[in-house]
Formats: C-alpha cells, sequence, structure tokens
C-alpha cells in the first residue's frame, strides 16, 4: 500500500513539473524564435538595435527556468542582468549557454510536455469510453487508434486501451520529467570555474548573515536573562534578606516574606524555561518534528492543516530552524494575512528539507515592513538554505523553504 501511494505521488509530482515545464517551454520557443528573427535581422544591420532586448527576453526565460528547478532539486544561482554592449554579452558564457539551452529546451520540453500530459487525459477518456461510446458516432472513437466501435466489446477494447494509457503515465510520468529538466539542469548552472567565485561569493553572504543572526539571538537571551530571570533572581536574594531579618523580630512575617521569595524563584525558573525553549524548544527532542509541528498546529488561531512527511530525524539545527520557520510564519498569519485557512506541508527530498507554509489571506507581505520575513530569510540562509516568497497583493501568500539535511 505505501509502494502505491509513493507511486501515485511520485506521479502526480512529476505531472506537475511536466505542466511547469510545458509553459516555460512555449516562452522558450517564443524567446528562440524572436532571437533568430533579430539575428537574420542583424545581417542587414537593422536587427542590431533589438540584439540587447532578444537576449534579455532569453535571460527572462531561462530565470524561470532556475526558478522551476530549484524548487524541485538542488538551487541553480541566477545570473546577475545581461552585459550591456552586443560584442560582450555574446562573449559572456552565461549568455552563450543560455542560447544553447533555449535552442534545446524548445523541443525537448515541449515535446516531454504534451506527451506526460497526453497520457494522463487519453487514460481518463479511454478508460471511460465504455460508460458513454453510445454517446458518439461508430466512426468517432477517441484514443491514439482509431477505429470502428460497433458494440460493447470494440468499446471495453478502447477501455483497454485507457489502463495502458494509465500504467504509462504510471511509470514513465518521473522518466519525462526528469528528461524535461535535463537541458536545465545541463546548461543552466554556472560555467566551469565561475561557479566556484559564485560559491564563494554566496558563503561569504551566508556567513555574514549566520554571523547577523547569531548576535541577535545572543542580544535576544541577554535581554531577557536581564529584564526577566536577573531581576527575578535579585528579588529572591532580598526576600531572603528581609526573612532571615525577620526571623529575630517577627517569626509570623518571616513566614510571609519566604512564600513571596518562592513565588519569585518560581517565576525565574519559568522564565528560564522560556529562555531555554526559544534556543531549542524541548518539544523536538521529546516528539520530533512532526509532533512539534503538530502543537503549532493546533494552538494556531487560524485553521490550520498539516501534513508531515519526514520518515526520519534531521539534524536538530535543522529541526529547529524548521520549527522557527513555521511558528513565526504562523503568527504572521495571525497578526497580518487576515486568513481564514493555512496550510502547512513538511517533507524530506533528495536530502533536503521542504517547508512550505501558504494561507489565502490579503497577500501583499513584504519583508521589509518588519512582518517577521526578514529574520526567517537570514536564519535559512544561515543553513545554506534557500526561501522564496510568492505574496501577490489579494493573496494567497506562499513561503517555500529548503533546508539542507544530508542524504
Amino acid at each position: 500500500m505505501a509502494y502505491v501511494r509513493g507511486r501515485v505521488r511520485a506521479t502526480v509530482d512529476a505531472l506537475e513539473h511536466l505542466v511547469g515545464g510545458l509553459g516555460t517551454a512555449t516562452l522558450a520557443l517564443g524567446a528562440l524564435l524572436w532571437a533568430a528573427i533579430v539575428a537574420l535581422t542583424c545581417l542587414v544591420g537593422v536587427g542590431l538595435l533589438a540584439a540587447p532586448g532578444a537576449l534579455r527576453a532569453v535571460r527572462w526565460v531561462s530565470d524561470r527556468e532556475r526558478t522551476r528547478l530549484s524548487r524541485w532539486g538542488e538551487p541553480i544561482p541566477t545570473p546577475g542582468p545581461v552585459p550591456a554592449g552586443l560584442r560582450t554579452a555574446t562573449r559572456d558564457p552565461f549568455v552563450r549557454r543560455e542560447l544553447g539551452w533555449v535552442a534545446l529546451y524548445s523541443l525537448v520540453g515541449l515535446v516531454t510536455g504534451l506527451v506526460g500530459i497526453a497520457l494522463p487525459l487519453y487514460a481518463v477518456q479511454d478508460g471511460t469510453f465504455p460508460l458513454w461510446y453510445r454517446l458518439v458516432p461508430p466512426d468517432a472513437a477517441p484514443g491514439i487508434v482509431w477505429w470502428r466501435i460497433d458494440g460493447l466489446s470494440d468499446a471495453l477494447w478502447v477501455g483497454v486501451l485507457g489502463v495502458g494509457c494509465l500504467a504509462a503515465a504510471i511509470w514513465f510520468s518521473p522518466v519525462l520529467a526528469r528528461l524535461q529538466a535535463w537541458p536545465g539542469r545541463m546548461l543552466l548552472p554556472p560555467p566551469p570555474g565561475v561557479d566556484l567565485s559564485l560559491r564563494v561569493a554566496e558563503l561569504t553572504a551566508t556567513r555574514a548573515a549566520a554571523l547577523d543572526a547569531h548576535a541577535v539571538e545572543l542580544r535576544r537571551i541577554e535581554r531577557s536573562l536581564h529584564d526577566g530571570t536577573q531581576n527575578r533572581l535579585v528579588a529572591v536574594n532580598v526576600l531572603l534578606g528581609a526573612a532571615r531579618r525577620a526571623m529575630r523580630r517577627n517569626p509570623d512575617r518571616a513566614d510571609e516574606i519566604l512564600g513571596q521569595a518562592q513565588d519569585a524563584a518560581e517565576q525565574a525558573l519559568g522564565e528560564l524555561r522560556t529562555v531555554v525553549r526559544g534556543i531549542l524548544p524541548p518539544v523536538l527532542d521529546d516528539r520530533g518534528l512532526a509532533g512539534a509541528l503538530a502543537g503549532l498546529a493546533g494552538s494556531c488561531v487560524v485553521p490550520c492543516r498539516l501534513e508531515v512527511d519526514v520518515t526520519v530525524r534531521c539534524a536538530a539545527s535543522v529541526e529547529a530552524t524548521a520549527y522557527f520557520v513555521v511558528a513565526e510564519a504562523l503568527t504572521n498569519v495571525v497578526r497580518h494575512s487576515g486568513a481564514s485557512q493555512v496550510d502547512v506541508a513538511v517533507r524530506r527530498e533528495r536530502g533536503r528539507l521542504l517547508v512550505c507554509i501558504e494561507d489565502d489571506g490579503h497577500g501583499d507581505a513584504d519583508e521589509t515592513r518588519g512582518s517577521g520575513l526578514t529574520g526567517i530569510r537570514r536564519r535559512v540562509e544561515a543553513y545554506d538554505g534557500r526561501m522564496t516568497l510568492t505574496s501577490p497583493a489579494g493573496g494567497p501568500t506562499r513561503m517555500d523553504v529548503e533546508l539542507p539535511c544530508g542524504s
């Protein structure tokens, strides 16, 4: 049963990628045709002015494919703008690889996308044909193969063909999705040598973000201990001194003061527990990531649907980061979104922990307005992760977070 669920889920995911890839392939075909027209007109000098715009169109389509592939697997860095000047741009290794990708993907992406979408459509059409074959003329049988339908037996053969299409969709859709992604995985990453310099720059930036996040966390802990716990402990010390003096003068008063000291000590312990939970929530050790997130979803004011598919434990730091991301995101949903429903999905795939939070609120979330999104991004990037936020005006708002957690 688990195997069947896994196959169905893999097929659905593959179909989602094939549909998205088909859209990108259509854009790539348009960019290829535009680039070809501009290249031909450049032979007579007319297209020289339009050439930079054509290269920017190719870059725009390539960046869309980079984003799509990054959400499916290892992230692909996005290069900067196309260099100014036609001669400089044509010498840029990114531009050359993108032109090759557009030419290849226009064919591979369209063919794999159309075949991948046609298989389940034919499966539904042919599989249900015995139920409605009387509604069409005998010579208008659907399917990949056309023949005359003279009765129920012929209609059943069409249904068998639909079952075959369904089996082909289940088995070959993941293969088609990987084949569709192959040109982008091969040509869109940075060229050899360039990748290393980009990686160094990326690690430098994430190291700085990690240090900033660490400093912010230390200030938060220091402020919590100084403003809360320390004051409570000072009060306990003062009350114990007062109780000691009262023991000699007014023993009845000493008992009351000791009670106050005990209350202050309990409050200090409670504040210490709060600080500890902020560093690493104990619920992660007690109940695991799924149980900890279930507690967050259950206590959320906005109705929250939770789906966790993590069969093995991740590193404690990764689980703590995922817990923080979900907790902060749900807080933002309650405070700012006006949503009536929020969905949280967490799964482990290809050595990465994927967290998706989506709500049906009014959208228009902005990291610059101090809604906690900047803190989430810094904490995610500190672990060499990736965060993508989509929040158009009117909603919905969707946050996708990827955290490396090993193989």
